[in-house]
């Protein structure tokens, strides 16, 4: 628990370079961009990845981040990192997929059904073989893991327990062509938006609804333009550390190591960080005004709607049925036959 005290107790936005007998000046300070805001899974991700990173090269590298996309949308970032111009980002994994479309088996509607679940596939074969799956498609690689909560769905017109409570609303979704199909499985025509606009898009009843995870609501402040929360549990939200393989080739093997070793540390921090963070933010977006809801009969109908009509759609994008049913085993649950 030291460790995560000392990223609890970090209270710069963009993490500093830590001064130590070489001097800050000589460190490599490295950029890494940021979707999110202050208070989230991504910054908390991002500040333990730069705590690691520094104790294991004695200083010698660091890091700053740059928060609310100042470095780009999420998407764009990907391309840069390729490119060779931009050295890591935080990203909700969807922003990934249509780089590398095997990622997209994490995306599926109701595959990840816990933390555990999510720690399970990301740590496991199944996220080694995603991870250089990346690196082939993307040149970019996954170093590190920051785990989210579910999405639920947030709304400023009325609370929504049943698919038939969704008819009329105008619902924010990434540009992820996973997620927009599974809105359409429960009726809705979703309207997909760069990250970056969505404050704004539901502030401007633009679009009623969105969503993310509970804290990414509470860091991105949502509660100030929405009122309506429903635990809908479809996708449990993964965000990678990534960093531009161009970077990481050019890093002495040592270095490479400590960036690994910061990666792996970061993540276990994540899982940590969620599970003591979470129920205390959904205490205070009530507290806020926001009302939450579940979904009726369990979630059973739009579990129905979306795994019927969602999986079959990108089996050929995920690399085929078997893909789907690998992570399927692993979880303890039966395969698709």
């Amino acid at each position: 628990m030291a460790f995560i005290s000392r990223i609890k107790a970090a209270t710069s936005i963009a993490a500093t370079t830590l001064v130590m007998g070489m001097g800050a000046a000589q460190a490599d300070n490295f950029k890494i961009a940021v979707g999110d805001g202050a208070g989230g899974t991504q910054e908390a991700l991002g500040k333990a990845f730069i705590t690691a990173l520094e104790e294991n090269t004695g200083g010698n590298h660091t890091g700053s981040l740059f928060l609310n996309g100042q470095l780009g949308a999420e998407q764009a970032t990907v391309n840069d990192m390729a490119m060779g111009t931009l050295d890591f980002s935080i990203l909700a994994i969807n922003n990934i997929t249509p780089f590398s479309p095997s990622v997209g088996t994490l995306t599926l509607p109701y595959v990840i059904l816990s933390l555990e679940d999510a720690v399970k596939v990301t740590q496991g074969p199944i996220g080694e073989e995603l991870i250089e799956n990346t690196i082939r498609d993307a040149g970019v690689r996954i170093i590190g893991w920051a785990y989210s909560g579910f999405r639920v769905l947030t709304n400023s017109v009325r609370p929504v327990e049943s698919v038939a409570d969704l008819d009329g609303l105008v619902i924010r979704v990434p540009k992820n062509e996973i997620m927009i199909a599974t809105y359409k499985s429960w009726g809705v025509n979703p309207t997909p938006m760069a990250w970056s606009e969505t404050f704004t898009g539901l502030q401007q009843k633009v679009v009623d609804g969105q969503d993310n995870p509970y804290i990414t609501v509470y860091a991105m402040k949502f509660d100030e333009v929405q009122k309506y929360i429903t635990n809908l549990r479809y996708l449990f939200s993964i965000e990678p550390l990534v960093v531009s393989e161009e970077l990481f080739q050019g890093l002495s093997a040592d270095d490479q190591a400590a960036v690994l070793a910061a990666g792996k540390t970061a993540t276990e921090f994540s899982a940590e960080f969620l599970k003591a963070e979470e129920e205390t933010i959904k205490a205070e977006l009530v507290s806020r005004g926001m009302e939450i809801s579940d979904p009726a009969d369990d979630e059973a109908e739009f579990i129905q709607l979306a795994t019927d009509a969602v999986w079959p759609q990108f089996y050929d994008s995920i690399g085929g049925v078997e893909k789907l049913n690998e992570v399927l085993t692993a979880l303890g649950r039966d395969p698709v036959q």
